[in-house]
């Protein structure tokens, strides 16, 4: 969730949300991490049953309503208001598309695999900012971009490969990055002054109204169990709400750069939670493929990460 929302995007007016958690740096960072790096393990679980719609609109519905109640507490409502329309755009873009995009990925990928395909984020604002941008590219970031998709075709296999994972997941992950790179930029340019909880609140809210349409044309064919339930909750309470929370304050208190930090472990918690609960299991093409995207995100974020503030959530 990137990012991200997403992988959410916001500039640093995250001192809006400082007071309402307080958390040593390595501890919040560290559960930042498992809180993303889990968001894979819920969608991967809940996915298959309940659909990526109708997942990602719960998803995105909880978490606003429960972010809501901050809004209207620091009298905020009026300013969510103003911006309904583009924080609607922003939503569909950082929220809504993606994350129905990675939730259709974990239908045939595992949840390891889907993070490292969310965590290419920096990789593609890279080259994003160059060709439609006219940023400049240093060559860290030229052999990040490179490094980045050589380290795709690794984790996508040879064609003849019969383990190679569905192509059409595959893009579904990639396009999901790329979406978040144009929310980053459009957050950057048209909503950088909105405070983060009104930015994050909206975002999810018009997330939610976008999907909305597409609900009676993905019902579930059955009822969703325990599990299931407690996936849906979580996602929507831990990998969303309080993940922004936490992400806002590492934000403010220690500065975007070391919050960045938090791009590499994501996959590694997902890796983990995926082999740890659900067996998934950990084959070379993935640690190789992986680690040259992680390798490639280094080098990429050199970049990225003087121009916007980004959230890698899946």
């Amino acid at each position: 969730m990137l990012y991200a929302a997403r992988y959410g995007t916001i500039s640093l007016v995250a001192h809006e949300c400082s007071g309402i958690l307080l958390l040593p740096f390595f501890p919040a960072l560290i559960l930042l991490a498992a809180l993303w790096g889990g968001s894979f393990l819920f969608m991967r679980i809940a996915a298959p049953v309940l659909g990526p719609v109708w997942l990602i609109e719960l998803r995105v519905l909880i978490a606003g309503l429960v972010l809501l109640p901050l809004v209207l507490h620091r009298g905020y409502l009026a300013e969510l208001w103003r911006h309904r329309l583009l924080l609607l755009w922003v939503g569909c873009l950082s929220a809504a598309l993606p994350f129905t995009l990675l939730a259709f990925a974990s239908l045939e990928l595992t949840a390891g695999m889907t993070s490292i395909l969310n965590a290419t984020v920096p990789i593609f604002a890279a080259l994003i900012g160059f060709l439609v941008y006219a940023q400049s590219l240093g060559w860290r970031q030229t052999v990040g971009i490179a490094l980045g998709f050589i380290g795709v075709v690794v984790l996508v296999g040879l064609p003849q490969d019969d383990a190679a994972p569905p192509l059409l997941s595959i893009v579904a992950g990639l396009t999901a990055a790329v979406s978040y790179v144009f929310a980053a930029n459009m957050a950057k340019h048209r909503l950088s002054h909105v405070p983060a909880i009104v930015f994050v609140t909206g975002s999810q809210l018009g997330a939610s109204i976008v999907l909305l349409p597409l609900l009676p044309f993905s019902i579930p064919d059955q009822l969703p169990g325990t599990v299931v339930v407690l996936s849906v909750l979580a996602l929507a309470l831990l990998s969303t709400s309080l993940a922004f929370l936490i992400y806002f304050q590492l934000l403010r208190e220690v500065g975007a750069t070391r919050t960045l930090t938090v791009t590499y472990l994501i996959p590694v918690f997902a890796i983990a939670w995926g082999a740890l609960l659900l067996d998934e299991a950990l084959t070379l093409q993935v640690f190789v493929g992986g680690g040259l995207i992680l390798g490639g995100v280094a080098l990429a974020n050199a970049v990225v990460k003087k121009k916007t503030v980004w959230g890698p959530d899946g």
